[in-house]
């Protein structure tokens, strides 16, 4: 769970294993709205990531 959105991941399956065992639907629902939002974070990171490589690519080696 590397990348910026594993914190969001891990913090989210805490909660909805806490709500999941509290009974607390509110929590469990929670839990995976931030693991989603985690996902989302490391989807654009890598996006970002091949966008910068395929930068990288063109670039011409004018020396």
């Amino acid at each position: 769970m590397a990348g910026k959105g594993g914190m969001d991941k891990l913090k989210g399956k805490a909660k909805e294993m806490t709500g999941k065992a509290t009974g607390d639907k509110r929590r469990e629902a929670e839990g995976r709205t931030d693991r989603a939002k985690g996902g989302a974070k490391d989807a654009v990171e890598s996006a970002r990531d091949k966008a910068e490589g395929m930068k990288d690519s063109l670039k011409r080696d004018d020396s």
